[in-house]
């Protein structure tokens, strides 16, 4: 489903053309984000002319008739696609899921809970057992389900989510009896690369500035080492003002203004000075009439903003869109 909102309102507006039989098939086959987005926009759609529902009927009509099947052997296409994209290890473990029929619906059903069930359903499991599961699931998923955990087991989670360096066959099938069976057929499962410092500088980028202080301290406490390269591949919102100025102009184009104003009332000043350098001068004025008079906001609300843009951030870096420079040296970039 398309990432920016005309793409996602154009979707709205054809599911609500479908029909509630026909769009719920539809809805079957996109992931929870998708359907919370894409529901988001069917709730604020109203008063739509007729010449717009043709329009989007249109597009999509164009769209659909320009595809055809350009491979004969999909299995191989899928196969060859992923390897390529993910490297050999990443890969593994996702075409046995869509090859061979694998059983995730433990793992998937993670996916559609709120962050507070999902930590209930985990609080009393080893820490180790909670870190397994937890890598499976979209990194601000697993960050606001850390929120809900205690300090101690948060910290000791994400320990080990730093240092796991895959996940063995042996220990999915540890992952099979807490989440009914999810990962069936362990045994033939390689090794995948889920984990790591990457995968822990990514939670803890979204768990927000109190939080995550506390939990670097705690790994720094365990292995200084391990806690200096965790920071080094942070990207936090500061950040921004690593990027170059065309980056920073491709990002704007994706977040509204009142996003912007609210994510800015908690930045560095030079990072609002180079927001600022990069719009036009009547966008600039009014950015800066409205940081003026925003009066003081509450830290959560802010943050929510600052993620809510490192998000796309990471969307445009991983599109190739643009390139972030991490903490780890002028040649690191992800």
């Amino acid at each position: 489903m398309a990432n920016n909102e005309d793409g996602i309102k154009d979707a709205a507006i054809l599911m609500m053309s479908l029909g509630e039989a026909e769009a719920s098939e539809v809805f079957k086959h996109l992931s929870p984000k998708e359907v919370q987005r894409l529901g988001e926009a069917i709730a604020k759609t109203t008063n739509l002319s007729k010449e717009r529902v043709d329009e989007v009927i249109s597009k999509f009509t164009a769209v659909a008739a320009s595809q055809s099947l350009l491979v004969s052997n999909s299995s191989e296409y899928v196969r060859s696609v992923l390897k390529l994209a993910l490297g050999d290890d990443k890969a593994a473990l996702l075409i046995d899921r869509i090859l061979q029929g694998g059983d995730v619906s433990g793992i998937e059903s993670l996916k559609w809970m709120d962050p507070l069930s999902v930590a209930e359903l985990l609080r009393n499991e080893h820490p180790q057992i909670v870190a397994a599961i937890l890598v499976h699931l979209e990194y601000d998923q697993v960050a606001d389900i850390l929120k809900q955990l205690s300090e101690r087991q948060r910290n000791e989670v994400m320990l080990r989510i730093a240092t796991m360096e895959g996940i063995q066959p042996t220990a999915l099938k540890d992952l099979n009896e807490v989440l009914f069976n999810v990962l069936a057929g362990g045994d033939k499962i390689r090794k995948s690369s889920l984990g790591g410092v990457k995968t822990a500088a990514e939670i803890i980028n979204m768990m927000g500035t109190v939080i995550e202080g506390t939990v670097v301290e705690s790994i720094r406490s365990h292995d200084a080492d391990l806690a200096q390269k965790i920071m080094d591949k942070m990207f936090v919102f500061d950040d921004l003002i690593k990027l170059d100025d065309k980056a920073i102009q491709t990002v704007l184009k994706e977040v509204s203004s009142d996003q912007l104003v609210v994510a800015l009332k908690g930045a560095q000043p030079d990072l609002k000075e180079k927001i600022l350098a990069n719009m036009s001068s009547r966008a600039a004025e009014s950015l800066r009439e409205d940081l003026e008079s925003r009066g003081p906001m509450r830290l959560s609300e802010v943050e929510a903003q600052q993620k809510d843009i490192l998000k796309t951030v990471r969307r445009l870096a991983d599109e190739g869109q643009i390139v972030i420079a991490t903490g780890g040296g002028d040649d690191a970039m992800i």
